[in-house]
């Protein structure tokens, strides 16, 4: 058996980091076991779908490196939906209801107050043919609902293990709304079947949906089960502990993107939120597929924490190659950023953007900036500034030479100089920076002093 697999996202907004997720998640099974990534649109809400999430949920996946073997979109197969709606109705499993939205809510609010759960009381289905004809006339159209037959729905989910329901005490869903609008539930049923889907794999909010689903399948499939996988992981919240729901906006792919994260950074932190295995960075997603493993995954909602991405993000630089990053600084910088240069820098960029304030370090017209008291000392270091051509060697004996001279040591020797030479008082070892920055360049920068 093929594994299949699909991510169904609803282009009705941005993707933020908890679709990245679902989205990784899937992408790694299929690779793990060497089978289809399908990325499909549930646009069938026409009114909230828009070309333009559409397209940014194409290139966030691009970007992310998640790549989709198929593709489809719901908007496409209406008169699908519209067979399998009619195979349900002649099989007496969906029926027609006339009731407004406002007389469900009062049913809904009589059922609570009476400590009753709010499933619905099936009373279309004892209507006759002439009251529905009188709703017909008084211009109600039916939504439709599918019915549910009782007894024990029991799959073993991936993740969370043995799962139990009791078709009895879950609620009719309505599968085609009045507007004849398909609802998820019904076309996600039927594109699983149809795309010969294997594994369904989401997050834990779906998990009613899929003992409904269940049915349906079994419904749509002439009375015989499926033979589908299901796994259902929590879902991520915020470093406090609360649903990231409210917070979606700020954690949208396209908007860390413009940040300057690192795709390889997101996917290395959220394969394994909520996993046993560690967070750290890895540079390509063949090796997250190599050890991703459904078994490891926690039934305890794991916490993103925008620090840690920001954290991971800075560690990536530490081991990823010039090579992978060669293009990019190509386009960045008018400057020659080869790999000896990056090799140095690298260790202190927090996004590769960082880059440009170390290309101006290395090559640009910079003044430095000193406290008032250390301006003899730079004036004795440029009289003592070793004769070209220059090593890693001539830092350190260009600051004996000072120390020796001045009696400065520790902070005191070394931080005027960086200081006065960078700008800043962090960054990579001077013994490796003054080499690039080069001898006519630092003696420039002394004597602006």
């Amino acid at each position: 058996m093929t594994v299949r697999v699909r991510f169904a996202p609803s282009p009705t907004g941005m993707l933020h980091i908890g679709n990245a997720r679902a989205a990784l998640i899937n992408w790694l099974f299929a690779k793990k076991h060497k089978g289809v990534f399908m990325l499909r649109q549930d646009d069938t809400d026409l009114e909230r779908s828009e070309e333009r999430y559409a397209k940014a949920i194409i290139d966030d996946m691009a970007w992310l490196g998640l790549t989709h073997q198929e593709f489809a979109k719901q908007s496409d197969r209406f008169d699908r939906y519209k067979q399998a709606m009619q195979k349900l109705i002649d099989a007496g499993r969906l029926y027609p209801c006339y009731e407004t939205a406002e007389e469900l809510d009062f049913k809904r609010k009589r059922q609570l107050a009476k400590g009753h759960p709010p499933i619905y009381d099936r009373a279309a289905l004892e209507l006759t043919t002439e009251q529905k004809a009188e709703f017909e006339k008084q211009g109600r159209k039916p939504h439709w609902r599918f019915k549910l037959e009782p007894g024990v729905i029991t799959w073993d989910d991936l993740v969370r293990g043995h799962v139990e329901y009791h078709g009895e005490r879950l609620s009719d869903p309505v599968l085609v709304r009045e507007d004849g609008a398909y609802l998820y539930t019904l076309t996600s049923v039927v594109d699983d079947l149809d795309f010969k889907i294997t594994h369904i794999l989401r997050g834990e909010d779906h998990v009613t949906n899929t003992a409904v689903q269940i049915q349906l399948f079994t419904a749509l499939n002439g009375g015989k089960p499926v033979d589908i996988q299901f796994g259902h992981t929590t879902l991520l919240m915020d470093a406090e502990g609360k649903g990231l729901s409210k917070r979606l906006g700020s954690l949208s792919l396209a908007q860390m993107r413009e940040n300057g994260v690192e795709p390889m950074a997101i996917n290395s932190l959220i394969a394994r939120l909520g996993t046993s295995l560690p967070v750290e960075p890895v540079l390509d997603l063949e090796t997250l597929a190599q050890n991703f493993d459904l078994g490891t995954f926690s039934r305890t909602p794991p916490r993103f924490d925008e620090q840690e991405l920001a954290l991971l993000n800075h560690k990536l630089f530490h081991i990823m190659p010039y090579e992978m990053v060669k293009n990019r600084l190509d386009h960045m910088c008018t400057n020659n950023m080869g790999a000896c240069i990056w090799n140095v820098i690298r260790n202190n960029l927090q996004t590769l953007k960082d880059v440009k304030e170390w290309e101006t370090v290395c090559y640009g017209d910079l003044k430095g900036a000193i406290s008032s008291e250390d301006k003899d000392y730079i004036k004795t270091a440029l009289e003592y500034l070793p004769a070209a051509p220059w090593s890693i060697e001539t830092w350190s004996v260009w600051t004996n030479a000072l120390k020796e001279k001045t009696g400065r040591k520790g902070r005191d020797l070394f931080k005027p100089l960086r200081q006065a030479l960078t700008g800043m008082d962090h960054g990579p070892e001077m013994k490796d920076l003054l080499p690039i920055i080069g001898y006519d360049r630092v003696k420039s920068r002394l004597e602006k002093i």
